[in-house]
């Protein structure tokens, strides 16, 4: 890369209903090690992101925790921005796209695809929450995907099979909010017409921004025809008035990723840069994102459909990872793997995941798993029991014997430019963010630059006076070799980096000026760089993730970010505490009356025996079950549930039934042993 270049480098903006986890690391990071290789070559690479701070979920989030929409947000933002730096992620501007700045140019923006008539105004049918007393936002309703017929599916788009549809498709609705089944309202909203620019689309991935796998997913969807993208949302909503509309509100999926541009923006203000020379279409400045699979989406068809638009530069590259597992499954307090960054923190240094997120990272859409075990054992033998291990036992024998200072000549020029020659290849790796490649080549050559310590054997030559030179000389050597490892490792490892520099008393390390070996040269006392992992810490953790709770708000309407990767809320099943568990009375009840209720599609009203006396419930199972076949039958019941007033009448507990539900529902059948009012344990 000889020639200087100019770029801008965003992240998805987490939304702003809770603290940060590991999920959304794995992007921060990948995106963090990619700007600081940048920046080490030399180019001009500035890096933004920001909170996604809009939606239902925000202004129902601050509802509960009894404060205003700007206020919840502005508390978010301030977490965000401590786990960021936490780990290390150098945001060059980091803000919101509930800002001036950002209502200007999504109403810019809005103006210049209306002229365009690619704006058009449409009545829908949308899902409406009777209870609540609100249109439900997509993320606010789940049911069965209406392609791959996958369950507990969102009401924008599949995570299983990719499709984005209409809420109005999902099969068996039900509101996240209370969890009734939704009325259809109709409203008019604005809409995208998104396969206007199909050709613009086509063309644009025709120049090798996207990854293959992600380019062929793209061409199912032309395959199957773009549909009009719905961009407002009706009242009441926490986000930016549309100009000239009533109660209609932009969509959080329209000012989200338009805050890109708002948030650099102020950057520019700041450090007074020519802000339009990075959006101009004709720029040959370089835009990237990084973002995760789950909003894909968003990222290569609506986003730069409404940047050609409105005629603004269309990204350079869209470089899109996959989900972060950990121990082989999706995240779970119950299992202590669902882990905030700032609970990590607490344990573990931030360079220790970061390094080994990168030596799973490639350039391809691949799920990455954090195998704790696996984790502690790579940190432990790469980086203290290989990398570290060099600098120790080096600068031991340099402070000890020669008084901190590098030997006049450098007695190995070939294994040292042995050394210089592979950084043009991790450099390659690097570019391509295929880290994994990078970090094998790197831990290649810290295994050469110890075996040739191994060989020499300093502790031994020391003992003879006349060997004292030749030591001096072994140890420089071994510390130089060090040196450009640490030069390869600091996109990863910026804080060891730093300390290095400290140690050989040098300016920050470059790529460029890593070709001259170090001699005669005064160094500084070694410290102690990074600490071995322990399982005893790993264990910490994990009881961390399990007990402390985990503030997050409410579930999330959509965000550009791809803190989804985790499913980090299940609105349907919020956890509860085992204390909270035991406070349920589960009871054997046998069904000694069922009949159908008028009125209801659903529902049975049923009679029950639990043993000292009888209940009346009304129960959803009636696509499973008729009347007749159910009376005589077992299933198990709350029996200590506060009666519901209903519209049908009383009812006075809750029976449990197994199943994903229609006519595959199950409940108990006669069984010998089993007496009405009998406790379940």
């Amino acid at each position: 890369m000889p020639n200087a270049k100019k770029m801008l480098v965003t992240i998805a903006l987490p939304y702003a209903n809770g603290p940060l986890h590991l999920g959304h690391m794995v992007e921060a990071v990948q995106a963090d090690i990619w700007v600081r290789f940048q920046k080490m070559q030399g180019n001009t690479c500035y890096f933004v992101s920001g909170d996604d701070a809009h939606g239902t979920a925000i202004m129902l989030a601050a509802q509960k925790n009894n404060t205003t929409p700007e206020a919840f947000i502005e508390n978010i933002k301030i977490q965000h921005q401590k786990d960021f730096k936490d780990f290390l992620i150098q945001f060059d501007e980091y803000g919101s796209t509930h800002m001036t700045e950002n209502q200007r140019f999504v109403e810019i923006i809005f103006r210049k695809l209306k002229e365009k008539n690619v704006i058009f105004n449409k009545e829908i049918e949308q899902f409406y929450d009777t209870e609540a007393n609100l249109f439900l936002p997509d993320r606010f309703i789940k049911g069965t995907c209406p392609r791959c017929q996958s369950k507990d599916q969102y009401g924008d788009n599949c995570e299983v099979c990719g499709t984005t549809y209409h809420p109005t498709e999902l099969k068996d609705p039900v509101s996240a909010l209370s969890g009734t089944k939704p009325v259809i309202k109709t409203t008019e909203h604005c809409f995208f017409d998104l396969a206007h620019f199909t050709e613009n689309l086509q063309h644009w991935i025709e120049q090798e921004t996207l990854q293959d796998e992600v380019v062929n997913k793209i061409q199912e969807w032309f395959d199957t025809g773009l549909d009009a993208w719905d961009i407002t949302r009706d009242a009441p909503y926490f986000g930016f008035p549309i100009p000239g509309y009533r109660d209609k509100y932009f969509y959080v999926w329209l000012d989200a990723p338009i805050g890109y541009i708002s948030i650099f923006k102020t950057f520019c203000n700041k450090k007074n840069i020519d802000f339009a020379n990075y959006w101009q279409p004709e720029s040959d400045n370089e835009l990237y994102h990084f973002i995760g699979k789950d909003v894909m989406y968003f990222h290569t068809l609506f986003w730069p459909a409404m940047l050609i638009g409105a005629n603004i530069k269309t990204p350079t590259g869209v470089f899109i990872h996959g989900f972060l597992t950990v121990d082989g499954l999706k995240m779970s307090k119950s299992r202590g793997t669902f882990i905030q960054v700032s609970q990590y923190i607490n344990h573990l240094n931030p360079e220790y995941l970061r390094y080994y997120f990168a030596a799973k990272l490639t350039d391809r859409v691949e799920d990455i798993d954090l195998n704790l075990d696996d984790f502690m054992q790579r940190i432990n033998s790469d980086l203290i029991g290989k990398v570290i291990n060099i600098a120790s036992r080096c600068a031991m024998f340099i402070h000890k014997y020669f008084e901190d200072r590098l030997s006049d000549n450098c007695i190995i020029p070939e294994l040292f430019e042995e050394f210089v020659k592979s950084g043009d290849e991790i450099a390659i790796y690097y570019h391509n963010r295929q880290y994994s490649h990078a970090v094998r080549e790197i831990m290649g050559l810290a295994d050469r630059a110890n075996q040739y310590i191994d060989e020499q054997k300093p502790w031994a030559l020391i003992k003879e006076a006349e060997n004292e030179a030749f030591v001096q000389e072994i140890c420089s050597a071994g510390l130089n070799l060090f040196l450009l490892i640490m030069t390869y490792l600091k996109p990863i490892l910026p804080k060891t980096a730093e300390m290095t520099e400290k140690l050989f008393n040098i300016p920050p390390l470059v790529w460029a000026e890593r070709d001259k070996p170090l001699v005669n040269h005064p160094m500084g006392k070694f410290e102690p760089m990074l600490q071995r992992i322990t399982k005893e810490q790993l264990e910490a953790l994990r009881q961390t993730a399990k007990t402390e709770s985990t503030p997050m708000t409410t579930t999330t309407e959509t965000s550009t970010t791809s803190a989804s990767h985790t499913n980090i809320i299940e609105p349907l099943f919020p956890m509860i505490s085992y204390d909270d568990f035991a406070k349920i009375d589960l009871r054997i009840a046998k069904i000694v009356s069922a009949e159908h209720v008028e009125g209801a599609e659903k529902l049975l009203k049923l009679i029950l025996d639990i043993g000292s006396e009888t209940r009346q419930i009304f129960a959803g199972i009636k696509s499973a079950y008729s009347p007749e076949d159910l009376i005589g039958k077992y299933t198990v019941m709350a029996a200590n549930l506060a009666p519901r007033k209903m519209r049908f009448g009383i009812s006075e507990g809750m029976i449990l039934a197994a199943g994903p539900g229609g006519k595959d529902l199950w409940i108990l059948e006669p069984h010998e042993g089993a007496q009405p009012g009998m406790r379940v344990k």
